[in-house]
């Protein structure tokens, strides 16, 4: 099975990097479970999954990846996404409460995760967002940049 992972790094099952993914295949299966967890879970917190996809779109054009953005951009059309959330994956920041609050904090953790602090949390509360979705929204950015480095590191590998 390719995942997500193997599309966007570029590898298919004849290639060697493929191949040595797959000697740790609970790793393979753990990360593409927990990009559907993160993108499509089946109890969402109110944070809907159009919304996520275009915050993983976003963060995926921050991080630069051409490739995971184009995989993001496929799928947030698939969703039909609303101008608000297109303008939202494209990196607007003028946007209504709490898709602001969710944008500065996507942005800011993806950028810069070292100077997270309490208050930055405390942001989000401040916007509407209760603890689930405090929680959910964490675990979205910390999987969309956790795949970055992953397809980043594998398509270095290559590179050898």
């Amino acid at each position: 099975m390719i995942d997500a992972i193997d599309k966007a790094a570029g590898l298919s099952p004849s290639d060697a990097l493929y191949q040595a993914r797959r000697f740790r295949p609970e790793f393979v299966e753990g990360a593409e479970l927990c990009r559907v967890s993160v993108l499509t879970p089946d109890d969402d917190q109110g944070l809907a999954t159009h919304l996520r996809v275009a915050l993983a779109l976003r963060m995926a054009i921050l991080n630069a990846d051409e490739k995971l953005v184009d995989q993001y951009k496929a799928q947030l059309a698939a969703l039909n996404p609303s101008p608000e959330l297109l303008d939202l994956a494209e990196g607007a920041n003028d946007l209504p409460q709490p898709l602001r609050a969710i944008a500065r904090h996507a942005d800011f953790v993806t950028l810069t995760p070292a100077d997270a602090v309490v208050a930055d949390i405390t942001r989000l509360e401040e916007a509407g967002l209760n603890n689930g979705q405090i929680v959910a929204l964490s675990e979205l950015i910390a999987f969309v940049n956790f795949e970055t480095r992953v397809i980043t590191g594998l398509r270095l590998m290559g590179l050898a």
